[in-house]
């Protein structure tokens, strides 16, 4: 299911923040960007209805105030920078099986779903934690440094993966990025945290 609206921030503020105003059309990528304890993961915890806040987040007409939060957050995933596991295995955390060409293009078989959670690396669980957000099929994705803990190679085959999902499903992103050069790849806006607000920059 794809989105055809876009995600709103009006006047939110957590933390150090305040006042912060952003949209993201659907399909676009707003990169995020700022020094570590800026209030980058703080605002996606907000954008998700995880964390008290000030102003409003807008789906569309949607106003999150004015929905449940369980409802409001498996429209507006957030992917933390460390996924959640809850059973053993892998596969109990699908709602339905990925189809073997998406395991195989983030480097797994139809196997790992029989794998142990204890056995995963810290990549392997970035990687099938993004697949499973995405086999949700959300309409707006919160990515918290989504390759950070993948090698080069890796990473670049996920992030084009992920660009193209979100293109081609019209999710409205925002991705915390440290990476210019990624930011330059993938942003269709770049904002920066500087003291209390937001400054946007070209994103090349």
């Amino acid at each position: 299911m794809g989105s055809t609206e876009p995600l709103r921030l009006a006047g939110v503020g957590i933390g150090a923040l305040s006042e912060i105003d952003l949209e993201i059309a659907p399909g676009e990528i707003g990169c995020l960007s700022g020094a570590s304890g800026s209030g980058k993961s703080r605002l996606l915890r907000a954008v998700a209805d995880l964390e008290p806040h000030d102003g409003e987040v807008w789906l569309g007409e949607q106003a999150q105030s004015q929905m449940p939060g369980h409802v409001w957050r498996r429209q507006v995933m957030l992917l933390p920078a460390e996924s959640h596991w809850w059973e053993d295995r892998v596969g109990e955390h699908f709602a339905k099986r990925p189809a073997e060409s998406e395991l195989a293009v983030l480097g797994f078989t139809p196997d790992t779903l029989e794998w142990q959670v204890s056995r995963l690396s810290t990549g392997e669980k970035q990687r099938l934690g993004l697949l499973r957000a995405v086999s949700l099929e959300p309409r707006v994705l919160l990515l918290d440094e989504p390759t950070a803990n993948l090698d080069d190679a890796t990473s670049a085959r996920v992030e084009a993966w992920l660009v193209d999902r979100i293109r081609s499903r019209g999710w409205p992103t925002l991705w915390v990025a440290h990476d210019r050069a990624q930011i330059a790849r993938v942003a269709s806006h770049h904002w920066r945290i500087a003291g209390a607000r937001l400054e946007e920059l070209e994103p090349a």
